[in-house]
């Protein structure tokens, strides 16, 4: 397949080779997909299938949602273009077989005529003029030439689940729209490396790991005696990824037999030493030798891997032992383990990880650039992104919290523009086409509901009323489209949890799943949890319930972190009078978000900004969990006795996001409880 060009945008892709002829028509091309920020894939052969290459090399296929699939000749042959063209489309009935489209899509000589087009390139004026007669009216017509494209791009579909037909209500617009590859996405997939390792980064929600699995796909499949690892440092990540490539694989219809062990390697980076194929780090030893070293308080992985590094340095000229490896969550390894695994790989290594983990991160931009830079977010509507970011951050309030450089501000996906000698700053992102088709309805992305009185009770109430309202405005809502989110640490938020786990069944006929008891998603059930159980998950609806907004970093990031797990519609429900100084600014910006598609913010001066910079520097100081509990137990004079338990409970209560003011505050509370009942349970 010959290599696609190169280039920056996120919305153009080309596959097809640019030559004297066509570079015009290109350049042309690119220019109105990205003035009209359009996607558009530029081919001659359906990607991620070798078999397909045809005589004829003169042609060009334009491939445009809501546009018919379209083929220009640029060369002299009229018999062999429309040859071509024959060719082509029987193979991409071909394709339609294999995933099972066609009971959906029909053969192609039931929407040739409706969505193919064909022409000579000196047949028009312009692209701009030749587009607008390309456009597809009928909305079923759209969604199927939707989904040849998706069968072009190997951007490959559940079609049971898409589905022909037009959806009619908001929710499934955005469940069932149709899923296509943007420019950068399809780079990635399949282009070919011309240096390693190769580093793909972006935003969590950009769909880093299924990228990963397309890419392993490409690259097992492509050459047949390739050995591929896929690894990261969490060993329960690496086994539910494990878990999801033969079901991926079966999907894509891959022909081959998975090989594990032999060709195909899914582990966390470490391993035991009873088990050669356990880890990534454990079958580099137990194939070139090295003494594996185990995990200990004094013997960090960055050491292990640099005395690996040093073992092999002095073997000659030691054979690599895999073809590719692919790491996945990058921001959790050390450099030593990124050069062990060069060392040991003959073609390529792919680096894939988070612009950040916390808005709270010191370095966002980090000194070593991605290859790929992934900024858009698929997962949750551009509004809300804007939103939970500016909450986070705290860009609405007069003193903030965090702050981004220009340079950082573009990594995170955003367009800025400067006013007022660059003190004022308008941020805005680019459209997603998962949310297209709804974006002519003005129904914001996020809702600010407050109650007074006595907060939990009012919550309770508010909260089914959202429910219902929910159910009301979505015929087709089952109950795990929606999530509650409690984002507090007291004993209130779980009486709270309680009733609402009484009430919902009784008012709705919904059950309730207590995810922070459960550990898991339930088919049936409404989804309910604290804090610590959101990452990775995603709701079309999701109602954040806190009572007051403060400024811990913590608290700061879980806000953002709940707000960004809906893909429709995020509510917050808080109590009115301990936030009244700071809603009027809140409501203000995201008005301008709703009406104007932007953050409106002034540039902080430099003394705030290094005051900002400064506080997030000591709250990211690296100490561990035990060392931070045992420092705030001498301090506060935490009998030994107690002090297990209380660890247990604010490990329960914070999971990974403490913060030492939070922390205190629930020691001083725990211990004075447990003091009263004699070291009870609290």
């Amino acid at each position: 397949m010959p290599e696609s060009k190169v280039a920056s945008g996120s919305f153009f892709y080309l596959q097809a080779p640019e030559t004297q002829e066509s570079h015009d028509l290109i350049a042309e091309i690119e220019r109105w997909s990205d003035e009209n920020k359009t996607q558009v894939y530029v081919v001659d052969s359906p990607l991620g299938d070798s078999r397909y290459e045809y005589a004829y090399k003169q042609v060009l296929v334009i491939l445009i949602p809501k546009r018919k699939l379209t083929f220009i000749n640029y060369g002299s042959s009229e018999s062999q273009f429309s040859e071509y063209v024959e060719d082509f489309l029987e193979d991409l009935g071909t394709l339609s077989d294999k995933y099972r489209y066609r009971d959906a899509i029909g053969r192609p000589r039931k929407w040739r005529e409706r969505l193919v087009a064909s022409f000579r390139s000196d047949e028009f004026s312009s692209f701009e003029n030749l587009e607008q007669a390309l456009r597809i009216e009928n909305a079923r017509d759209q969604r199927v030439g939707e989904l040849l494209i998706s069968l072009l791009t190997g951007s490959i579909n559940d079609v049971a689940r898409v589905r022909v037909d037009v959806p009619e209500n908001r929710l499934d617009k955005v469940k069932r729209k149709i899923l296509l590859f943007d420019g950068e996405q399809t780079r990635f997939i399949y282009l070919k490396p011309n240096k390693s390792p190769t580093r793909i980064q972006g935003l969590s929600g950009t769909g880093k790991t299924e990228l990963l699995f397309h890419k392993l796909k490409e690259l097992y499949v492509g050459e047949d005696e390739a050995r591929v690892v896929l690894t990261c440092h969490n060993k329960i990540l690496a086994d539910n990824l494990r878990r999801r490539i033969p079901d991926f694989f079966d999907f894509m219809k891959v022909e081959q037999q998975i090989k594990w062990n032999e060709r195909l390697w899914c582990v966390h980076a470490w391993g035991s030493s009873s088990a050669p194929n356990s880890g990534t780090y454990r079958y580099i030893c137990f194939k070139y030798g090295i003494p594996f070293m185990s995990w200990s308080k004094s013997t960090p992985f960055s050491k292990v891997c640099e005395v690996a590094l040093e073992f092999l340095s002095r073997l000659e000229s030691p054979e690599p032992i895999f073809d590719y490896i692919l790491i996945d969550e990058s921001q959790d390894f050390p450099e030593s383990f990124f050069a062990l695994c060069a060392a040991v790989t003959r073609r390529a290594v792919y680096i894939a990880g988070d612009i950040f983990q916390s808005i709270f991160d010191d370095s966002i931009v980090r000194s070593i650039s991605p290859d790929f830079l992934l900024s858009k977010v698929y997962r949750t509507d551009p509004r809300t992104l804007m939103f939970a970011h500016a909450l986070g951050m705290g860009l609405f309030e007069d003193t903030k919290l965090r702050w981004l450089e220009d340079e950082e501000w573009k990594a995170c996906g955003y367009k800025v523009e400067k006013t007022n000698k660059g003190q004022e700053y308008q941020l805005s992102r680019e459209p997603i086409r998962r949310f297209e088709d709804i974006e002519d309805e003005k129904k914001p992305s996020v809702e600010i509901c407050e109650v007074g009185g006595r907060f939990y009770s009012a919550a309770v109430e508010e909260t089914i009323r959202l429910v219902r309202k929910i159910i009301e405005e979505n015929p087709t809502v089952t109950p795990e489209d929606v999530g509650i989110i409690l984002l507090d640490n007291n004993s209130a938020v779980y009486e709270f949890a309680d009733l609402l786990q009484q009430l919902v069944p009784r008012e709705t006929g919904w059950e309730v799943n207590k995810a922070y008891e459960t550990k898991q998603k339930t088919p049936g059930s409404l989804f309910l949890s604290n804090r610590n159980n959101v990452k990775g998950l995603e709701f079309p609806y999701v109602i954040c319930v806190t009572e007051k907004i403060t400024n811990f970093y913590s608290y700061r990031n879980a806000l953002y972190m709940t707000l960004t797990r809906s893909f429709l519609q995020s509510y917050i429900v808080l109590s009115a009078e301990p936030n009244k100084k700071i809603l009027p600014s809140i409501r203000a910006g995201l008005d301008m978000i709703n009406s104007d598609g932007c953050i409106k913010v002034s540039r902080p001066d430099d003394e705030e900004r290094a005051r900002i910079n400064t506080t997030i520097k000591v709250s990211g100081s690296n100490v561990s969990f035990y060392d931070f509990m045992e420092s705030i137990f001498n301090s506060l004079k935490v009998l030994p006795l107690f002090r297990p338990k209380i660890m247990e409970v604010v490990k329960t209560t914070f999971g990974d996001n403490w913060e030492e003011a939070e922390v205190i505050e629930t020691v001083e509370f725990v211990y004075e409880r447990m003091q009263r009942g004699g070291g009870e349970e609290v």
